[in-house]
C-alpha cells in the first residue's frame, strides 16, 4: 500500500501542494462550526479592543486543520505568525532565542506542544501570564538573574494528545477549542475545492467514494484525490471516473470504510492473536511492528470512533462491529 497516503511524514513538494490547498480565512475553511463561530467572535473582539488576542490550543486527531487554523488566526489579525514544533525546542535557551525574536502582536505557532520538555515548558509561563522571562548571566557566585520584557504575542499550541499537556500549561490557554472528525458531505466540499485548485476533472460520484473513505480527516481527504490523480494520469485519460475511482482505492488497499491494510492488521492481531483482547498497546506494538505512538495518534482515534475497538484499563479489545468487518473481508 502506498504509506504516503496515511503517513503523518510530508515530502516537500506535497507542503507546497498542500499549502495551496490550505484555506486562507474562515470563511473559506470548510466544517468545524463550531469552533469557527467562536473564533471568530473572539478574533472580531480583539481587533475591536486593539489587543492582542488571547492564547489558544488546538487539540484533536492528525490532520483536521489545527495548523491551517493557526495560519488563519495569522491571517485575521493581519500580523507575522512564527512556526515550530515541540520535538524542535530542546533546551530552554532555543525557547527564549524564539520569543525574543517575536514582532509585537505576532503569533507563535507550536505544533505537537505536548512534547516541550519540562525545563522549556517552565519558561512558558512567565512568558504567557506576564509576558515577561527570566534569564540566569554566569555561573557561580557570580551568576545574575535578569529580566526581559517580550513583545505582546499570541501562543498557539496544537496537540493530538490532550491529556499529555501538564494542567499548568493547559490552564493558561484562555481559549480551547477541540476539533473533530468531519462529515462525508464536509469532507465532499472539501476535496471538491481541492479538485478546482488542482484542475482536475472528475465525476462527482467519485469525489463521494473518497468522502465516505477519508477516515472524516480533509489531510487524508486531499492525499488520496492526489494519489487518485496520479493513477489516472497513467491508467486513464485525466479523467476521474467513479470507476476508475474504485480501481484506485483498490490498488491502494482504501476499502469502504475508510480502513487501510494497517487498520485492518489491528483488528486481526487484537480478534485472532489475543482473542479479542484486551491486549496492552506496548504489546500491540511489538505484535504488528509499529510503535505505540503510531497507533495511538494515526489509527486507533478512528478505531475507536467508528466503534472497532474498545480502550479499557487492562488494554484492547476488539467490538462486534470490529468482528464484523473482518468476516466481511473473508467473504
Amino acid at each position: 500500500m502506498d504509506k504516503d497516503i496515511f503517513s503523518p511524514v510530508v515530502l516537500p513538494e506535497e507542503r507546497i501542494i498542500e499549502s495551496s490547498l490550505r484555506p486562507k480565512s474562515l470563511e473559506d475553511f470548510i466544517g468545524q462550526e463550531r469552533v469557527k463561530a467562536q473564533l471568530d467572535i473572539f478574533l472580531r473582539a480583539s481587533i475591536k479592543r486593539g489587543e492582542t488576542l488571547d492564547h489558544v490550543l488546538f487539540y484533536g486527531p492528525p490532520g483536521l486543520g489545527k495548523t491551517t487554523l493557526a495560519y488563519i488566526v495569522s491571517s485575521e489579525l493581519k500580523v507575522p505568525i512564527q512556526v515550530t514544533s515541540g520535538p524542535a525546542i530542546e533546551k530552554a535557551g532555543e525557547l527564549v532565542a524564539i520569543l525574543t525574536s517575536l514582532d509585537e502582536g505576532s503569533v507563535l505557532f507550536i505544533d505537537e506542544i505536548h512534547r516541550l520538555g519540562k525545563s522549556v515548558e517552565e519558561i512558558l509561563y512567565p512568558a504567557m501570564e506576564e509576558r515577561e522571562i527570566d534569564i540566569v548571566i554566569g555561573k557561580g557566585t557570580g551568576a545574575r538573574a535578569i529580566r526581559i520584557r517580550l513583545p505582546r504575542f499570541t501562543l498557539i499550541g496544537a496537540t493530538t494528545r490532550f491529556g499529555l499537556i501538564s494542567p499548568p500549561l493547559r490552564d493558561r490557554f484562555g481559549i480551547v477549542e477541540r476539533l473533530d472528525y468531519y462529515s462525508p458531505e464536509e469532507i465532499l466540499k472539501i476535496i471538491e475545492r481541492a479538485a478546482k485548485i488542482l484542475n482536475i476533472k472528475y465525476e462527482k460520484g467519485a469525489l463521494r467514494e473518497i468522502s465516505f473513505r477519508a477516515r472524516g480527516t480533509p489531510r487524508i481527504a486531499n492525499r488520496i484525490i492526489k494519489r487518485i490523480r496520479d493513477y489516472s494520469d497513467v491508467k486513464g485519460d485525466g479523467f476521474i471516473s467513479r470507476s476508475l475511482a474504485l480501481e484506485a482505492l483498490s490498488l491502494f488497499e482504501i476499502e469502504e470504510h475508510g480502513l487501510d491494510r494497517e487498520d485492518i492488521r489491528i483488528l486481526e492481531t487484537i480478534a485472532y492473536k489475543f482473542g479479542g483482547g484486551p491486549v496492552g498497546i506496548e504489546t500491540l506494538s511489538s505484535a504488528i511492528g509499529e510503535s505505540a505512538e503510531t497507533i495511538e495518534e494515526i489509527y486507533e482515534p478512528y478505531l475507536i470512533k467508528m466503534g472497532y475497538i474498545e480502550r479499557t484499563p487492562r488494554g484492547r479489545t476488539i467490538t462486534e462491529n470490529g468482528l464484523d468487518i473482518l468476516k466481511g473481508k473473508e467473504r
